[in-house]
């Protein structure tokens, strides 16, 4: 397995900086999305991340996805971009 892309995340709520590991990204109705885990090697928990930092904007903000619809539909085109993690 090749190495995969590690990006840090400081979530506003409280400031730490957290670490995930980039699985996959795409974009879907002019939005972009990636696929997240926190651990590099084993089975880790795995999240659903969408841009939301407006055009032009230096840093990326992403939230985790909670919209049912949305999660699903973004899971489903994850899940056939990578055919051997199972997602829904």
């Amino acid at each position: 397995m090749a190495k995969l892309e590690k990006i840090t995340f400081t979530p506003e709520e409280n400031g730490e900086p957290v670490e995930f590991y980039v699985l996959e990204q795409t974009r879907i109705g002019g939005s972009d999305y990636i696929l997240v885990t926190d651990s590099e090697e084993e089975d880790g928990e795995a999240m659903i991340l969408k841009d939301t930092s407006a055009d032009g904007e230096e840093e990326a903000v992403y939230s985790i996805v909670t919209d049912d619809d949305e999660l699903n539909a973004v899971a489903g085109v994850f899940s056939d971009m990578l055919e051997d993690v199972d997602l829904i």
